[in-house]
């Protein structure tokens, strides 16, 4: 992984527990990480993106949240 990568964890066909394991665990191996890009796409509802906006907005790690396209929630740890 070079310095301050971005990580893509696609969440699709993920139920809310297993979406959660896997940004939990991407959180705690993101020393060089300046971006976790969320794939959680929109068109079958938005409990995924709800639990991300919930669970991680105030996530420590987490600097701030970029929502920009509905399909992706980008999780913003480091200021470039």
């Amino acid at each position: 992984m070079s310095p301050l990568s971005t990580v893509d964890i696609d969440l699709h066909g993920r139920n809310v527990f297993q979406a959660k394991t896997a940004i939990d665990a991407a959180l705690k191996k993101s020393y060089g990480v300046y971006r976790i890009r969320l794939i959680h796409g929109y068109h079958s509802g938005t409990v995924l993106k709800d639990m991300i906006t919930n669970t991680y907005s105030s996530h420590p790690k987490v600097l701030r949240m970029d929502t920009n396209n509905k399909g992706i929630t980008e999780l913003i740890l480091k200021e470039l």
